[in-house]
């Protein structure tokens, strides 16, 4: 049994190679968002260490401040964020953002996060557009088409020219990150601004992203990091450990290791089983048939 692989969804070929050898193979990643998974969702995990990260980031690489000051020499006025995606890493930098005081902004096509960026104190960016597909029934923004990606665009450039600092979390689990950040509007930024790029392992938000490295173009700074986590290892260890601890204990039962497949934690993470790859998103981005319930 092997618990724990990451990016099963973009390496599926990966998965159908363990399957070939007879590996039950489990991937965190898959976690179903309910309540009782909370404790073991690596997802969550990362992304709340790297939406912290981003924005001291951000912080340290942007010529001002962040909170407004009343000075003997004056009033400095607060750095502008916007905040790209609001899931848990999203909201987890708006969060530090406002911590340090600056005045945020955050996006999101789930129009359903509104009151949770709301409740931390930014304001939601609200965008004409028709988001009533934009979830799936996992939690997660679904992938829409080049249309209605041209047309969110046109409208966040207008925010993202006024803004500091902008911090992009968008993804769409097994695909390529979507490009909500041109070469244009970057070039539309005031020189010294600073973009952090959370999704350059997958692609990019920005058209100018570099995964693993770190430009200038047009007096931009836009940072593409592939592993954020990985900067703030003892808690990212820590949190990952807990998540994997709590869901080996979830299959064992009386001391044995039990797989309940009716159990939604369970059916949802296991990606191989006898031989065959079992996940059926998994199995859709192999090109495989649908299992029937008997195969199951």
């Amino acid at each position: 049994m092997l618990v724990g692989m990451a990016e099963a969804l973009s390496n599926p070929q990966s998965v159908q190679e363990l399957a070939a050898q007879g590996v039950t193979a489990f991937a965190l990643e898959l976690m179903p968002r309910i309540t009782r998974a909370q404790s073991m969702d690596i997802l969550s995990s990362m992304g709340t260490v790297a939406g912290y990260k981003a924005v001291l980031l951000a912080a340290n690489t942007l010529p001002k401040m962040f909170p407004m000051l009343m000075t003997a020499a004056g009033t400095v006025t607060p750095a502008k964020v916007l905040i790209i995606g609001a899931g848990v890493a999203g909201l987890q930098a708006i969060s530090v953002a406002r911590r340090l005081g600056a005045s945020v902004q955050a996006y999101d096509i789930r129009s359903a996060v509104k009151e949770q960026i709301l409740s931390l104190g930014a304001k939601f960016v609200e965008l004409l557009l028709e988001t009533g597909d934009a979830e799936d029934k996992g939690g997660y923004a679904k992938a829409q088409d080049e249309a209605f990606y041209k047309k969110q665009r046109e409208l966040l450039g207008q925010v993202i020219a006024t803004s500091d600092v902008v911090i992009s979390t968008a993804t769409v689990p097994g695909k390529k990150a979507p490009i909500l950040i041109t070469a244009e509007m970057v070039a539309g930024m005031a020189p010294g601004s600073v973009i952090v790029d959370l999704a350059a392992e997958r692609g990019g938000n920005c058209e100018l992203t570099k995964p693993g490295e770190t430009i200038v173009a047009h007096g931009v700074t836009i940072h593409g990091p592939e592993n954020l986590p990985s900067t703030v290892p003892y808690h990212a260890s820590q949190m990952y450990a807990k998540n994997v601890a709590t869901f080996l204990l979830h299959l064992v039962k009386k001391g044995e290791v039990t797989l309940d497949m009716t159990d939604e934690i369970t059916k949802d993470t296991m990606m191989t089983q006898n031989g065959e790859v079992v996940q059926p998103r998994i199995r859709e981005a192999l090109g495989l048939p649908v299992l029937s319930a008997k195969d199951e």
